[in-house]
């Protein structure tokens, strides 16, 4: 029997998916908690719990840890799915587990990982596939057996954020963007502060490196920092001006250039 839009949860507007708890503070924080001040409902979707880690004393710790991290970024939804770390692979399995959380919650934007992560995990790799499944897998009718009777879905957006420090290249691919954290750069730290067993004073750089990167974005566009987006293709402009500028053209003066060309 299929469920009901009016059975399921409150959609929300935006889903963050990673590998691993700290892949998605670490990548968009800035922009989940920019998001939830806007007034727009996020969440995040953790693929493994990240365990066995070296300074973790287990499972339970690491979501703490990374509930922790959501309260800071303010979001309404946290789910940590039970793929296996360290072996995580694009299968069906892991495909249909996503896409039925994207049936329930119903975003319309979905975020993944971008790309591979040369000397790091190459769970990020596969997550980006399942992530890139699961958003097809969603609005795919005749299925219901599949999906517990899930309603359909159709994501409209999918885009993609670089978890690899190196990959500045991407910031030049058709469709990429940055978004403006300036106000939420240090709420996307201390979020990330909070995996103080992924992170002990021993492993500091790593807030400087993820700031640094901000900063190098931000100052880029003119701004005191920000974190990059990428969409599948070129994102389209309805109104240059006020894309560039934040200021819209008068409705009369609208009027009085239409009737010039007249």
């Amino acid at each position: 029997m299929s469920a009901t839009t009016s059975q399921l949860p409150e959609p929300l507007d935006v889903i963050a998916v990673g590998a691993h708890p700290d892949d998605v503070e670490i990548a968009v924080g800035g922009t989940l908690a920019k998001l939830v001040r806007q007034g727009y409902r996020v969440g995040i979707v953790d693929l493994t719990d990240g365990e066995p880690t070296p300074n973790s004393p287990g499972p339970e710790v690491r979501l703490a840890e990374a509930q922790a991290a959501a309260q800071v970024l303010g979001i309404q939804y946290r789910k940590t799915l039970d793929l296996p770390n360290r072996k995580l692979f694009d299968c069906y399995e892991a495909r249909v587990a996503l896409a039925k959380i994207l049936r329930t919650y119903r975003p319309k934007i979905v975020m993944g990982i971008a790309d591979k992560t040369p000397l790091a995990s190459p769970d990020h790799w596969q997550a980006m596939q399942i992530t890139d499944a699961a958003v097809f897998y969603s609005r795919l009718t005749k299925w219901d057996g599949e999906f517990d009777g899930l309603p359909v879905h159709t994501i409209r957006q999918l885009l993609w954020y670089p978890l690899n420090f190196g990959t500045s290249w991407m910031a030049e691919a058709a469709g990429s963007m940055v978004v403006d954290i300036s106000d939420t750069l240090d709420q996307k730290l201390a979020a990330v502060r909070e995996y103080k067993t992924q992170f002990p004073p021993a492993k500091d750089r790593v807030f400087q490196m993820v700031e640094s990167q901000a900063r190098v974005l931000g100052h880029a566009a003119g701004v005191q920092a920000a974190e990059l987006l990428i969409a599948p293709k070129p994102v389209v402009i309805r109104d240059l001006v006020e894309t560039f500028t934040g200021t819209a053209a008068p409705r009369t003066n609208l009027d009085e250039s239409t009737q010039a060309v007249r």
